[in-house]
């Protein structure tokens, strides 16, 4: 048996109250955002001058502060992402930087950031072959999709390079997606997940058929608990990382406390009871251990069971024209309700003002905005976030120690990003490339792409192989590793030389390709010169933009570019990408949202591609797209299901919105 190593225990702070409680648990780590550039805009987060003190009170304590810069950054947010990182590294001094865009690896280095540099989840490095082109790039930490199971985790960590390790998350919320390859937010009107801003659409109840609405995407949350056992063994998984930046005090100082036990304490069945009785109290979602035990997987999508956070605590009753309910344990002022469910119109959230003893009365205000929205008797009530009193007095404390550490004065920064060089701009029309899943019947007009398919490579003619684009899919997981290799090999000596890469990870299938041009896909998420610039150093001759861009800022990323320009312009763009998928889920038949939006869900491998049923359509923008010197515009042929009705609207994405 290898040495047992003691990991990070990485606990969420959205706002001071949070950090200090995690503080008072004897996190290892705190991970925060700010009030710009992360990936959870709907916490509090925090300002530098706040941050400041924060981290010297960490620091005296022994303990790291990570900052989450993980959003898509647009073309004309460089500036002040650079910006910013030079204040924190003046102000803050953080550890490390928390980032996915690949532009903001770039301005830490320019601007002297001393810190590491750590790869977020939305990054989507999910196989291991990846992990020497994020060392290459100076990344010391990577962390891994939550879909992975624990034999999986093993492969990533032996594959992970000198000098760099692994976070895993161990406990919070799932998405139902992929993390980075999720879109559906972001495509129903422009609250983009890269950006922060998710509404959380897989939350949702959902129809399909005759069947009741189900909540067909939402998961339960994650518990490792007694399972992270394992990882002591795994010395290259640095960090177990608690998910819950939005989250209160007692939420983080409940969840640090319980994997601190579990950690220090792998044989004592009495600490791991006491962990578990504490992960029970943590307010959160229902949980399992989702996929993660290979032997014993459990699908954390239960369609039928309930998915919303907190503890129930009681229901409404009315009293004449009021309505009240009575707690069934003590309330404490400063707790947080909520009352309905997470996913039901008319749901709010309220604090309690004083104190409400077991069984008392708390009578609900009448809310003008929700009027429209009438709650009724039966109604549940839950505990979302509660303050008792010997947790507010261990915060109270740290809140006067924190004023040893006085604020550092506050400088502008002067500091400006080196831009590259721009590209030629491209000669003669551009390429329209239509993008198949499987070998068209009869003539074909422009440039031909296939995904990467053993199936497709078979049938496709050898003079059609070496014409054609050869698309890698958006996620590769860890056991589909050496399949890609082999297939891109194959594809290789059928004569094929132009692949796109959908993760800047899937360059390291070409190093010793050298005639292999390749092209970087809109599942990079493009959105920046400085992030192409990268793309273009990893050997990239072009590249497809994101398409959740707005018009402004793709006309801003057109105009002088590092390396030429791809466009998606039509076809059934999908919402999301999701290795967990619903057992009651049939595919290619009509979903129905609450708002009557129809989407479908396909198969593909391991994986499910939840597609809206209206496609993406920006052909009335080609003329303005043509004058911007494009090199292809890219459209993508889905087989349409038979049993979804083709309906009459198109997309435009937030082609005309102003992505926040």
């Amino acid at each position: 048996m290898s040495k047992i190593h003691i990991p990070e225990i990485m606990a969420p702070a959205g706002d001071a109250p949070s950090y200090l409680a995690a503080v008072a648990a004897g996190a290892d780590a705190i991970y925060v955002g700010l009030k710009h550039f992360s990936a959870r805009m709907q916490a509090t987060n925090f300002s530098i001058s706040e941050l400041a003190q924060l981290a010297s009170l960490g620091r005296d304590r022994g303990t790291k502060t990570y900052v989450a810069m993980n959003t898509m950054v647009k073309p004309n947010d460089v500036e002040s992402a650079g910006r910013l990182i030079d204040r924190l590294q003046k102000s803050v001094k953080p550890n490390a930087l928390i980032v996915q865009d690949l532009a903001l690896i770039e301005l830490a280095k320019q601007a002297g950031f001393k810190g590491e540099i750590h790869l977020s989840t939305l990054a989507n490095l999910s196989h291991p072959s990846g992990l020497e082109i994020a060392k290459k790039l100076g990344v010391n930490r990577v962390v891994v999709p939550r879909e992975l199971n624990l034999d999986e985790v093993k492969t990533m960590a032996e594959a992970c390079p000198k000098d760099m390790d692994l976070e895993l998350f161990v406990h919070g919320a799932l998405c139902n997606c992929v993390s980075g390859r999720c879109y559906w937010s972001s495509y129903l009107g422009g609250k983009s997940s890269l950006r922060g801003r998710c509404v959380q659409p897989c939350r949702r109840m959902y129809k399909q058929g005759k069947a009741d609405a189900e909540r067909l995407f939402s998961c339960t949350d994650l518990s490792l608990d007694v399972l992270t056992k394992p990882l002591l063994d795994m010395p290259k998984v640095a960090a177990w990382k608690i998910e819950g930046r939005k989250k209160g005090p007692h939420y983080v100082y409940y969840t640090v406390r319980a994997y601190q036990m579990i950690r220090d304490n792998p044989k004592d069945a009495q600490a791991k009871k006491a962990a578990q009785d504490l992960l029970e109290q943590a307010l959160g979602r229902p949980t399992s251990h989702s996929t993660f035990l290979p032997q014993r997987p459990f699908m954390p999508i239960q369609p039928k069971a309930e998915t919303s956070s907190g503890r129930l605590v009681g229901e409404i009753k009315r009293d004449q024209k009021k309505l009240y309910f009575e707690p069934r344990e003590v309330l404490h002022a400063g707790d947080r309700i909520r009352v309905g469910y997470e996913d039901q119109p008319g749901h709010r959230t309220l604090s309690i003002k004083r104190r409400i003893p077991k069984r008392g009365r708390m009578d609900i205000p009448f809310n003008k905005k929700l009027q429209g929205t009438p709650l009724y008797p039966g109604t549940k009530i839950f505990l979302i976030d509660r303050r008792e009193p010997e947790l507010v007095k261990l915060v109270k404390g740290l809140q006067k120690e924190l004023e040893m550490f006085p604020a550092p004065e506050q400088k502008e920064s002067r500091f400006t990003p080196k831009w590259p060089n721009t590209a030629a701009r491209s000669k003669g029309r551009p390429e329209n490339v239509t993008l198949f899943r499987n070998v068209p019947r009869g003539k074909t007009h422009g440039k031909t792409a296939f995904w990467l398919e053993r199936s497709i490579i078979s049938k496709v003619p050898f003079a059609t192989v070496s014409r054609s684009q050869w698309w890698l899919p958006p996620v590769i997981w860890p056991d589909e590793d050496k399949m890609y290799r082999s297939l891109i090999k194959e594809a290789v000596n059928k004569g094929a030389r132009e692949f796109v890469i959908n993760a800047p990870w899937q360059a390291a299938y070409f190093t010793d390709r050298k005639k292999a041009t390749l092209v970087a896909g809109p599942f990079c998420n493009a959105a920046n010169r400085l992030s192409l610039k990268v793309l273009k150093d990893l050997g990239c001759s072009s590249a497809i933009i994101s398409p959740e861009l707005p018009a402004e800022d793709v006309f801003a990323i057109a105009q002088n570019p590092p390396l030429s320009l791809g466009f998606v312009i039509k076809g059934l763009w999908p919402f999301g990408i999701a290795r967990f998928r619903s057992e009651s889920l049939k595919f290619d038949e009509p979903i129905k949202s609450p708002m009557h939006e129809v989407s479908f869900v396909r198969q593909y491998g391991q994986n499910s591609w939840i597609y809206p049923a209206w496609e993406l359509d920006l052909s009335d923008e080609y003329k303005d797209l043509d004058r911007l010197a494009f090199k292809s515009f890219i459209t993508i042929n889905e087989p349409w299901p038979k049993d979804v009705p083709k309906p009459r609207r198109t997309s435009t994405f937030n082609w005309k919105l102003d992505l926040l």
